[in-house]
Order: C-alpha cells, then sequence, then structure tokens
C-alpha cells in the first residue's frame, strides 16, 4: 500500500521511529543497569509488543485488561524464545472478584495504601508475586495542569510519609519495593528535585527495599533531554541503597513515532475560514482539548506566519472541538489531506466514538516502508460498545 492509499482518517505508527527511542532507552538500561518497561496507558499498539520486549524488560499495566494484553502480547511470546519480560501493574484500587485473574498475568503488584495492602499482599506473596507499595514524596514539579499533578494537595495517589511512618512497620514484610510517579513529559532535573524529597522523607527505609519504581513522564528521547543526569540519578540510588532502580515511561516509546492522517471535509466561511475535517479533537485526539495543547501539522505553520490562515476543525456538535489555528504558504481545499505529528502517544488508547464519529483505522509503517493495515472500524465497532 502506498500513502496515497491510506484510508482517512487513519494513525500511521512508523516502525523505524518507534525502533529509534527504543535503542535510545536501551542505552540507558545497558550504561546504567535499570531496568525500563513499557507504560501500556500512553501506548497499547500491541503490534509491535514484540519489538519493544526485545529492547525493554517488559510492561506496565494500569489494571486487568492491559495486564492481560501485556502478558499475552509481550511476556509469553517473548518468552517463548528465552526472552524474559516482567509484567507489572498499579491500581489505585483493586476489584476483589478480578485480583485472581490478575495474579495470573503480573508478576509485580503495586498497591496505593496500606489497606490495599492488608487485602491483596498476603495473596500475591502466595502465588509467588513481587509487592510494592506506591508513596508521595509531596513534590511538586508540574507546569502544566494540576490534572496531571499526582502531589496536588488531596491526591488520592501513593501513601504519603505521615501515613508510611504510623503504618509501615507492621507491613514491612508485606513489601518488597516503592514506587513514585510524579512527571508528565519533564525532564530529568525534576526527577532530581523529586528523588532529593524521597530520599529526605523516606531515606531511612529505602534499604529495607529490593527496587524502587521511578515512574513514567520521563521524556527520555525527546531531542535535548538532560540523559547524563537521569543517569546519574539513577546511578546514585543505586549505588547508595543497593536497590534496582525501574523507570516506566510511555510516551518516551512512541514519542514522535507516529502521526494522524485526516482529510478536510469542507471549508466554511466565518470570521475566517474553518477547515471542518473527518478528524475530531474530541474524539481522535482528545489530549488537544485535555491538556490543552496544540498539534503540529505537517508543512504548517501557527497563526499569521504564513499567507493562508484557518482555524482546522472536528466534525462533532460539540462547539469546542477546534484543534486549533494553522497557516500555510497555499491554499488548502477540500479533499485534501493534513498529517498531525506525534499521534501514536495517548490517542489510540483514548480516543472514542461521540457523535458516532468512526474510529481512525491503525496502520503499521513497517521497516521495509511498507504500509499495513492492522485494524480498520466500522458501525459495529460503535454499537457493540453501547
Amino acid at each position: 500500500m502506498q500513502y496515497s492509499d491510506l484510508p482517512s482518517p487513519c494513525y500511521v505508527v512508523d516502525e523505524v521511529l518507534v525502533e529509534q527511542n527504543l535503542k535510545i532507552l536501551k542505552g540507558v538500561m545497558d550504561r546504567t543497569g535499570a531496568k525500563i518497561l513499557l507504560a501500556q496507558k500512553a501506548f497499547s499498539m500491541y503490534a509491535v509488543y514484540p519489538l519493544i520486549g526485545k529492547y525493554l524488560s517488559g510492561a506496565t499495566a494500569s489494571g486487568l485488561y492491559e495486564a492481560r494484553l501485556g502478558f499475552e502480547e509481550m511476556q509469553q511470546p517473548l518468552g517463548k524464545e528465552g526472552k524474559a519480560c516482567e509484567n507489572h501493574v498499579f491500581s489505585p484500587a483493586y476489584r476483589t472478584e478480578e485480583f485472581d485473574e490478575l495474579l495470573h498475568y503480573a508478576d509485580h503488584i503495586v498497591f496505593n495504601s496500606f489497606s490495599q495492602v492488608d487485602k491483596f499482599a498476603t495473596k500475591a506473596l502466595a502465588c509467588g508475586k513481587t509487592t510494592g507499595l506506591r508513596i508521595n514524596p509531596q513534590c511538586s514539579t508540574q507546569k502544566g495542569p494540576a490534572i496531571y499533578d499526582p502531589c496536588a494537595p488531596g491526591s488520592r495517589l501513593g501513601v504519603d510519609i505521615d501515613t508510611f511512618q504510623k503504618e509501615y512497620q507492621s507491613r514491612k514484610h508485606l513489601i518488597s519495593g516503592l514506587h513514585f510517579h510524579t512527571l508528565c513529559e519533564q525532564d530529568a532535573d525534576d526527577l532530581e528535585r523529586t528523588l532529593d524529597a524521597v530520599e529526605n522523607k523516606f531515606g531511612k527505609w529505602l534499604k529495607d527495599f529490593s527496587w524502587i519504581n521511578f515512574g513514567g513522564g520521563h521524556h527520555i528521547t525527546r531531542p535535548g533531554y538532560d540523559m547524563e543526569r537521569l543517569e546519574r540519578c539513577i546511578c546514585r540510588i543505586q549505588e547508595k541503597y543497593g536497590l534496582m532502580v525501574y523507570l516506566e515511561p510511555g510516551e518516551a516509546v512512541a514519542l514522535n513515532a507516529g502521526y494522524l492522517v485526516s482529510t478536510i471535509l469542507e471549508i466554511k466561511k466565518s470570521d475566517g475560514d474553518i477547515a471542518i475535517l473527518d478528524t475530531s479533537a474530541a474524539c481522535h485526539m482528545p489530549d488537544v482539548l485535555e491538556m490543552p495543547y496544540r498539534p503540529t501539522v505537517r508543512d504548517s505553520g501557527g497563526a499569521g506566519e504564513s499567507s493562508y490562515h484557518y482555524r482546522l476543525a472536528g466534525p462533532t456538535c460539540l462547539a469546542g472541538d477546534i484543534i486549533g489555528d494553522y497557516s500555510f504558504s497555499h491554499p488548502i481545499n477540500e479533499g485534501d489531506k493534513l498529517v498531525f505529528e506525534d499521534m501514536a502517544i495517548y490517542s489510540m488508547v483514548k480516543n472514542n466514538t461521540f457523535n458516532g464519529i468512526p474510529l481512525p483505522a491503525i496502520v503499521l509503517k513497517t521497516k521495509e516502508g511498507e504500509y499495513k493495515i492492522l485494524k480498520q472500524f466500522g458501525y459495529g465497532d460503535f454499537k457493540s460498545r453501547l
């Protein structure tokens, strides 16, 4: 299949670009001895799990379904080839009726509270699983919306130091590691600040454990990321406390490795020119509205940078289904295709069928340069959810 034959809309993930990211992450592992896991919440395109599993140490999940996906599509197939892959899971609260099944898929179970430890840890340990506890270092480094700050006041994520001091000692035999996750698209300076807070508050207990998980949000594969600082942070904790260090980036695995192809349905004249697309911010790239942010469109500029200005908008009834304002060096017209960059992450995993809008097809661009349609969606996919 040629690029010109691609269905619209569709997500295209480039296998070569994913592998470039994986090589960068593998380099961190090789130089430090840390283990890096795919956070499936950002990128769950399991067609490339065999590739990811060959470079990384496994996957991490947010619940039963992701844990099962990581087990079936990464851990189990690669295990048959002799490659060991770990399967981790963290949830703010586990469902009792799902926990036995979860234990079949996950190796490492991280709990969000001591009450969850009391409820489930003994059973997990009896099944040979590794158990951990999420902590809240209460060190906010977010520069964006509070919705992405796990250390915001009143956070439901992790155990703070006051609770830890009161309840840890009687349960220390049930916990072998600690987990924290406080970053979102951030550099290693914010990780370093967070580690200072972790050591300041929890340092005297760190030698009780065998591992620590630095969570996700590390933009390791972004150009200009401070790799040396990251590796210093990893080595500092390993050498000082004898801990195995885990990281679980999601975005970094597929950052800038995919795009969303869209078609212009109409150019509507209003206060300015509005290009209505077959792609919706609300349905197909919800982080555009949730973060919010303005995605890059290939061969375009910001408002006023070039001669022809357009507002790009989706086809739903939501008045705010607006992607952003863009300019082009030439007029764009009905039927033209536009390409939204960096759409592999937090897109397929978060999209929806609001208004009955069809989901974009999923396409893999192989190492050989071929376009392979992995999945196309139709009316049945919409109806089956209702």
